[in-house]
């Protein structure tokens, strides 16, 4: 089997780079034809990495953008690319940063060789982050659940045939949102379970803030939902409130009109005709391996 592994990445070269040697010693048992392709989301931060040594991954690519558009928008053109360019039959994308544990692809090869053209998902059913990121990550799982009624207990780390692919690539909200693309087009997918790793290098990125973006993006993809749940809460509410009207009993309506407005402006970031051009962003391509 072809396996690409889809890395995003944005100024966290050292990561990236202790991830890809990681890598190569996980697959080392596995007989499979492994190529990474890495998309440099535009970074101001410029590193040499040399992968030459790495005897297990067959081609290293390096694509670098113009312009910085974003994690779900770098993933959504790395699945372009390696859909239009590459010969594969997995792409399985995964974070930069350490956090989804290389040790696992072997879980993801091994459920494939068992049930083939099956795409896979890693189910997160452990943190390593602290209280209050645990706490935040779980008001993002309610919430989305809440508006659109989809429990999604997966990121990134996922194992896509090339018929989810082609489904993904030709879905816009896939340039909003991968999870909510993902759950969105494919029905037909398994789980596995994924213990969440803890970063090779510094902190991490993901704030309350960028945490609640990245539920508000995944929550528009499914807009009808919203819509339709919203409403209905809002009949059952105000039929349980009617006797008992005040300033605050009140206070749920218009949040919740606010946060309607919120995610109907985010789906506009569904744009499929950018997503087809996506590919115009691309500055250059380097082989930083490559087996002869």
């Amino acid at each position: 089997m072809k396996i690409s592994i889809l890395i995003p990445v944005y100024n966290d070269w050292e990561s990236v780079s202790e991830l890809i040697k990681n890598i190569n010693i996980e697959i080392k048992d596995l007989n499979h034809d492994f190529s990474v392709i890495i998309i440099n989301d535009a970074s101001l931060e410029k590193k040499e990495l040399n992968f030459q040594s790495l005897k297990n991954i067959n081609l290293i690519e390096l694509i670098h953008m113009k312009e910085n558009r974003g994690h779900a928008r770098c993933i959504a053109s790395g699945l372009k690319y390696i859909f239009e360019k590459k010969d594969f039959d997995y792409i399985i994308p995964m974070d930069g940063d350490g956090e989804d544990r290389p040790s696992e692809i072997k879980n993801f090869v091994e459920y494939i060789e068992y049930s083939p053209n099956q795409t896979i998902v890693g189910e997160r059913v452990k943190r390593s982050e602290n209280f209050f990121f645990k706490f935040c990550y779980n008001v993002h799982k309610f919430l989305t659940f809440f508006f659109t009624g989809q429990s999604i207990k997966f990121g990134n780390y996922t194992c896509l045939t090339i018929a989810t692919v082609e489904k993904m690539v030709n879905e816009q909200a896939s340039w909003n949102s991968f999870s909510g693309s993902l759950t969105k087009v494919e029905k037909n997918r398994k789980s596995i379970p994924s213990i969440r790793g803890t970063r090779y290098f510094g902190p991490s990125k993901m704030s309350f803030f960028n945490l609640l973006k990245h539920s508000f993006a995944i929550i528009s993809v499914f807009k009808m939902n919203v819509l339709i749940r919203s409403v209905l809460f809002l009949i059952i509410y105000s039929f349980l409130i009617l006797d008992n009207i005040s300033t605050v009993t009140l206070i749920p309506i218009p949040v919740l009109l606010i946060l309607n407005v919120i995610f109907f402006k985010l789906a506009k970031r569904e744009n499929l005709e950018e997503y087809k051009n996506c590919l115009d962003n691309i500055q250059n391509i380097s082989d930083l391996k490559k087996n002869n």
